[in-house]
């Protein structure tokens, strides 16, 4: 059996990946946030943000966690169709948990169906990432810890969801997002522990890219996504702050709202 590193580049990778999980969180809570106070096309648009933000979040913390992630006696590389449809994948099932929730008339069951939908979804893109690992060797799973990072999964989306129904403020968006990004973090961890690998020496070239190659570009391409729409969704202004100016800018109205009477 090779020995498996999970953190061969230090803090660095699971401090960065956690940081990329709560960013996306947040982002994707915010933007839930304003589409439930919005209407029509307004609503699906700040709901398909959110579905991209939360899955990007949850793709990028992966991969990223994954530059630190190293087996003794072989040199690994990434299958790059697989790796990019585990993104699509994310992205996908990320989307129809949240507009299950923004649709949803039954909130209760919009919040079962989408959390089991959105979970199963986050699992089943680790686990294409991890099957676009080329190495030398064969790779192994515990069965336990396989089903503890599913369930993981689908408890942590759940929450995700509920957080989204529940939660307005921003300082309670902010601690839902640490939280949310702890569980997502204990999921791919728990995932990792679950693998095992039994190194085959070669001398054989592997296919597919490395990480440096490949998967730190659309890293930093993703997570600069993240902080470029985090901002423009902090400086766009709420539907209540449009209503107040739309209400100030009327015009004969005093501050009362009332007609102001008009001066000989």
């Amino acid at each position: 059996m090779g020995h498996l590193d999970h953190a061969a580049l230090g803090w660095l990778t699971p401090v960065l990946s956690y940081a990329m999980a709560c960013i996306g969180a947040a982002l994707g809570l915010r933007c839930t946030v304003r589409a439930l106070g919005a209407t029509g096309r307004s609503r699906r648009n700040w709901l398909i943000t959110a579905a991209s933000a939360i899955g990007t979040g949850i793709w990028t913390m992966h991969f990223v966690a994954m530059l630190g992630f190293a087996v003794s006696g072989t040199d690994i590389r990434y299958d790059v169709p697989l790796t990019v449809l585990s993104l699509l994948v994310a992205m996908a099932v990320v989307c129809a948990g949240v507009f299950a929730v923004g649709y949803g008339r039954d909130r209760t069951r919009a919040l079962f169906v989408g959390g089991l939908t959105t979970g199963l979804g986050v699992a089943s893109m680790h686990y294409l990432g991890m099957a676009a690992v080329r190495l030398h060797g064969a790779v192994t799973y515990d069965p336990t810890l396989v089903a503890l990072s599913v369930l993981i999964a689908v408890v942590a989306a759940t929450a995700a969801l509920w957080a989204a129904l529940n939660i307005k403020s921003p300082v309670a968006v902010t601690v839902a997002s640490l939280v949310m990004g702890a569980a997502v973090s204990s999921m791919h961890y728990t995932g990792m522990f679950a693998v095992g690998v039994r190194v085959t020496p070669s001398g054989a070239a592997l296919p597919g890219a490395t990480a440096m190659q490949f998967i730190f570009p659309l890293a930093v391409g993703l997570g600069s996504y993240l902080f470029l729409t985090s901002a423009f969704v902090a400086l766009s202004p709420t539907t209540g702050e449009r209503a107040a100016s739309a209400s100030a800018q009327q015009p004969g109205e005093g501050s009362t709202g009332r007609p102001q009477a008009r001066t000989a």
